[in-house]
């Protein structure tokens, strides 16, 4: 497919206050003069001005650029880059043909091991994102991090505050896992944490999330997909935000949760939504934050270690004895990175689950197994393969 009718190109005018050599846009091909060739780049930049889906937080749509201003004079970081920024995705008669858009480009960027970047607008493009993996005949883990939970039901509410009861609801359902990261107790209602619970699904409140940051690395780890709401870090980092919130992540935080993300093996889209600069400070801060979370992203994704195969010599395999059922668990370390992972048993005739049953998860987990318990995470994942 020809993706050029998609996009419009980006005006020069945008980077031409960056000189230095080493700067990160130097280092990448952008659509200027031409469209740059996508097959054989690692990663797609692609940027979205759409912000029909929102109310209360109009601007998104002029997000893209004013974060590509602060990303591309920051530094080159580690690795040969091949990545390569497509433009802004044109927006659609409607709201619906955007979406669309956005599913028709990242489905073509993912079949051909492109790992799309979606940034700006409303973060209920990330259905968008998300229905790009509708045909790949396979199951996928959806990370999302956003201080509210975006589960509302009514067809009146705005798309952005119920993009996730969507997803949930989408038929067909290719959705093995949900987490949700850094919402705030105070701005959610309890009824859709307990539908996630029943699920089998799993959210953590920034609290939680804060008191062991490295803990939600074995989240990260296991998502297919990451879908980044700016509204998750607190008003003093990023104001440039219509629900911004005096509490919630720092900006390194939001930093740390996107190296984990680009070190994932499995993650093969990322999208960064939400950003309104009409709302930002005059230095452009939250664009600076969004930015380096970016970077650090891209950082991440070149430090990966290609960890899937668990047959090789690169792993140690753990047999833990259990006095029930089941009666061990395996669990395998990485010598490269020392990073566990636990097997969890699927049933005959359900091989569409094999990419699921060896789940990442922290020593934390190896060590509850020596003491006789099952762990939470080995429980949710049973629950969802029988």
């Amino acid at each position: 497919m020809d993706l050029k009718i998609f996009f419009s190109p980006l005006d020069d005018e945008l980077f031409s206050h960056i000189r230095s050599n080493t700067s990160f846009l130097k280092s990448i091909k952008v659509n200027i003069d031409k469209m740059p060739a996508f097959k054989g780049a690692d990663m797609a930049l692609i940027g979205v001005e759409e912000e029909r889906g929102t109310i209360i937080n109009k601007g998104t749509a002029k997000a893209a650029n004013e974060i590509r201003k602060k990303l591309y004079k920051l530094k080159k970081g580690t690795g040969k880059y091949k990545i390569v920024d497509l433009g802004n995705i044109r927006s659609g008669v409607d709201l619906a043909e955007t979406t669309g858009r956005i599913t028709e480009v990242c489905q073509v960027l993912i079949q051909n091991n492109v790992l799309p970047i979606v940034i700006g607008g409303s973060h209920d493009l990330d259905y968008g994102q998300y229905k790009a993996y509708e045909g790949m005949e396979k199951l996928i883990s959806l990370l999302n991090v956003d201080a509210f939970l975006d589960m509302e039901e009514g067809v009146s509410e705005p798309e952005h505050e119920r993009h996730i009861h969507k997803i949930l609801l989408h038929e067909p359902n290719f959705l093995f896992n949900y987490s949700h990261l850094a919402y705030q107790s105070y701005l959610i209602d309890q009824n859709a944490i307990n539908i996630l619970e029943k699920l089998y699904f799993e959210a953590y409140r920034v609290g939680h999330l804060r008191s062991n940051i490295s803990e939600m690395e074995p989240i990260i780890r296991n998502a297919d997909m990451l879908s980044f709401d700016i509204s998750a870090i607190k008003s003093s980092d990023a104001p440039g935000n219509a629900n911004a919130q005096p509490f919630g992540l720092t900006g390194e935080e939001a930093c740390q949760i996107c190296w984990y993300a680009g070190i994932n093996e499995k993650l093969s889209s990322a999208g960064f939504y939400e950003y309104n600069p009409d709302l930002d400070d005059p230095s452009k801060k939250t664009a600076a934050v969004v930015a380096t979370m970016i970077w650090y992203f891209i950082e991440g994704f070149y430090h990966r270690k290609n960890e899937q195969n668990f047959k090789t010599n690169d792993y140690l395999k753990f047999v833990v004895s259990m006095s029930g059922n089941p009666d061990a668990l395996n669990f395998y370390k990485s010598k490269l990175s020392e990073k566990w992972w636990m097997e969890v048993p699927f049933q005959q005739g359900k091989e569409r689950y094999s990419r699921n049953c060896i789940i990442p998860c922290s020593y934390s987990d190896y060590q509850m197994a020596t003491h006789g318990e099952l762990p939470e995470r080995y429980i949710n994942t049973l629950a969802k393969l029988i």
